[in-house]
């Protein structure tokens, strides 16, 4: 019974692995392929509006 188990493991372990390999190969390409200014623009954006939300927490908790 486990060596056909075995069997299994051995031929789709590694058709498994080249199929995840392809996946991960492909999506870096695809994410190397942006340009870099909506890279930075996309993170510069989410960082102004997280100190923004700061501000309005800090602003909110001082005393009149």
């Amino acid at each position: 019974m486990t060596g056909w188990l075995w069997g299994v493991v051995t031929v789709v372990g590694p058709i498994l692995f080249g199929v995840v390999l392809i996946y991960v190969l492909v999506r870096n390409r695809l994410q190397k392929n942006k340009p870099p200014e909506e890279v930075s623009e996309r993170g510069a954006r989410e960082l102004r509006e997280q100190l923004n939300e700061e501000d309005s927490r800090r602003d909110a908790n001082k005393p009149v």
